[in-house]
């Protein structure tokens, strides 16, 4: 695939696999009220904050060889009503696991609702997965693109699972394929202007077709 794994030259990385993507969108469901009156509402801010603290602490697992340890990330929270002396009803907090191939997205769900409910929260949870991990472990198609590179580039590369999801999770689990992802550099991608050197589309013409020899010939 041709992504953009690059990073300060091109084939200085290829990703031979990806961690997983499990999205939660959390209620917390408080009391509305006048906050010169807190004992007659329930803040649900002040409610969640000790869960989170404990879901950002947590060790979810330690990774392994082709994959870091996965990750928690709150992206999103929203409360209130915009004025100052109201206590909101509710709390929205947006979350994302990336997560490696030493968890599954079932683990994942149930672990955090034991901490939500170790703290007695009234709470909504909703649950959007976006992509199982993958890996193409060390063999004959990442050996085929590390010696093109180094024939084409005369650079040894890095292998790499960092990095967002891809189409790469859709086409894995078809009959077991091998994905490997080699592209130009990404330093730009996402960016207004985002731009690729006319030189590495040239250089990674060479180095796809080197990979065909390798495997084919």
């Amino acid at each position: 695939m041709g992504e953009p794994s690059s990073t300060k030259q091109l084939g200085d990385v290829i990703k031979n696999g990806r961690r997983g993507s499990l999205n939660g969108r959390l209620t917390i469901i408080g009391k509305q009220g006048h906050i010169a009156y807190p004992h007659l509402a329930n803040n649900p801010i002040h409610l969640v904050i000790p869960a989170l603290n404990d879901l950002c602490d947590e060790l979810w697992d330690e990774g392994n060889e082709y994959f870091p340890a996965t990750s928690f990330q709150i992206s999103n929270i929203y409360a209130g009503t915009g004025v100052t002396n109201v206590i909101p009803g509710e709390t929205e907090v947006v979350f994302n696991f990336r997560y490696s191939t030493e968890s599954t997205h079932e683990d994942l769900q149930q672990r955090v609702l034991g901490i939500l409910d170790k703290h007695g929260l009234e709470y909504k949870l909703n649950w959007e997965h976006s992509g199982y991990p993958f890996l193409t472990p060390k063999g004959d198609l990442v050996s085929s693109c590390v010696d093109a590179i180094k024939t084409v580039k005369g650079i040894d590369t890095e292998l790499s699972t960092s990095g967002g999801t891809s189409d790469g999770r859709f086409i894995a689990p078809m009959l077991d394929a091998q994905v490997v992802e080699l592209g130009p550099l990404n330093a730009t991608i996402h960016q207004v202007n985002e731009c690729v050197s006319t030189q590495d589309l040239d250089d990674l013409t060479d180095v796809y077709y080197q990979v065909l020899k390798n495997i084919l010939i």
